[in-house]
């Protein structure tokens, strides 16, 4: 009997909790270069919520896909303008139809040939990514695809041989030997280890600098209590000039006084010396004479 679209999906089973189906990474050295892709984007991005990023995790695009077992699960894959949250599987019907906006494989010798050829084609026509990048943590192969006309067609890199992705806003580069990160400007794109030991050194400069800064403003105070102390000198040197002076000049009015009060006896003991020759000559007598 026929139903209603209301009735079919009444009758569709959630695929929400639907288990990835992808082999563990070929070697340790891949586990480490997907651990850099995703840890270092997500300490970038850490402040927002509109994203998803897959590692090694199956996208189910199809329930055909599901009946033929045909799992094809990127390495790497980032779905923007979605809910950041945890995820079992990438199941493209249950995300409203969202297919990854970037996918990155890394290649290995017994995947090349399918990364290159089989899931280049499935991104391309089924997918529709817009920008396919490929490398080999091995050889340090690195070539990206951007999605233009309906076909994937070669990313031209730069003068480092770093390629540009519009989706990430990012370079993606070789550095180390291993897969980065790059911003427009061309700063390397830390993992939280390293943005860590980058604050851990700022602090230790910072501290450094304010070190220094104390020790050049203690020597400052050092020089600034010497040139108090030369001054408190300075200044005692001259209140003792100034005390001498002072002393000089009492003594000279000292003397002066004194110089004075003998030209006053002087001056007493000549005026009674006039008075007794005039009285001597009242009385007819010469003082010469006697």
């Amino acid at each position: 009997m026929a139903l209603t679209a209301q009735e079919i999906e009444a009758l569709m089973p959630d695929c929400t909790e639907l288990l990835s189906d992808e082999p563990e990474m070929e070697s340790s050295l891949h586990y480490t270069q997907l651990l850099i892709l995703v840890t270092c984007l997500e300490w970038l991005w850490r402040n927002r919520e509109d994203f998803f990023i897959g590692a090694n995790l199956s996208v189910y695009y199809s329930r055909q896909q599901l009946k033929n077992r045909d799992f094809r699960g990127p390495d790497f894959f980032l779905v923007k303008d979605t809910e950041k949250r945890p995820r079992l599987s990438w199941v493209i019907w249950e995300e409203d139809g969202k297919y990854p906006n970037v996918i990155i494989e890394l290649l290995s010798d017994s995947t090349a040939k399918v990364d290159k050829g089989l899931k280049k084609q499935l991104y391309q026509n089924q997918f529709r990514t817009p920008e396919y990048f490929w490398f080999s943590p091995n050889t340090l192969e690195l070539v990206g695809w951007r999605l233009t006309d309906s076909e994937y067609k070669t990313i031209p890199a730069s003068e480092n041989a770093w390629y540009w992705s519009q989706e990430l806003g990012l370079y993606l580069g070789v550095w180390e030997n291993k897969l980065r990160y790059f911003t427009v400007e061309g700063r390397l794109v830390p993992t939280p280890e390293e943005a860590n030991l980058e604050e851990i050194r700022k602090a230790e400069v910072e501290r450094q600098r304010a070190e220094v800064e104390r020790q050049r403003a203690e020597v400052e105070r050092q020089r600034a209590e010497v040139e108090h102390q030369r001054a408190e000198s300075e200044r005692r040197k001259v209140e003792v000039e100034r005390r001498k002076v002072e002393v000089e000049r009492q003594r000279a009015e000292s003397e002066c006084r004194k110089a004075e009060s003998e030209r006053q006896r002087a001056d007493d003991a000549e005026n009674k010396a006039d008075v007794l020759a005039q009285k001597l000559r009242e009385l007819g007598i010469e003082p010469d004479s006697l």
